[in-house]
């Protein structure tokens, strides 16, 4: 018998947990709708405890936008191709990361910068740059090692 308790408890426990992070406040839900209102296919999850992210569509471009608990917009990337980057940013890349691929590519924007975000492959390196408008690097991190097979 106390072993079906325990088991119910985290059962019960499991349930609340994962419904809690697919469902987010409604302050989220109510600025997310203002700020992108024709969005479709939106899916949330919890990123944090203090932060959820939806993963949206808008005119067939892939976008995600993050809040805050309470429905405070903190950032949002959209994925690009690559003849959307502008020329300053291109600059840069050409310039100081010469001999890198191009991954993924998405424009992000916070309340304190709009800028490019970047993933650059060379050899054994993974990168991921944000490069602002006027091509200035703000962050240059390496995100992997790939290993010989």
């Amino acid at each position: 018998m106390k072993n079906l308790v325990i088991l119910i408890v985290l059962v019960m426990g499991f349930t609340l947990t994962a419904n809690g992070q697919k469902v987010a406040p409604e302050s989220v839900k109510k600025a997310f709708a203002q700020k992108y209102a024709t969005a479709k296919s939106v899916k949330w999850a919890s990123e944090e405890a203090n932060e959820w992210e939806a993963e949206f569509v808008i005119d067939g471009k892939e976008m995600s936008a993050s809040y805050d608990n309470t429905g405070k917009w903190l950032e949002s990337e959209t994925e690009i191709s690559s003849k959307e980057i502008p020329a300053a940013v291109s600059a840069t890349l050409t310039k100081e990361f010469a001999g890198y691929k191009t991954g993924e590519m998405s424009l992000l924007e916070s309340p304190e910068m709009k800028g490019y975000e970047i993933a650059l492959t060379k050899e054994k390196s993974t990168l991921e740059v944000v490069i602002d408008v006027t091509g200035k690097v703000l962050k240059n991190k390496t995100v992997t090692k790939k290993t010989e097979k």
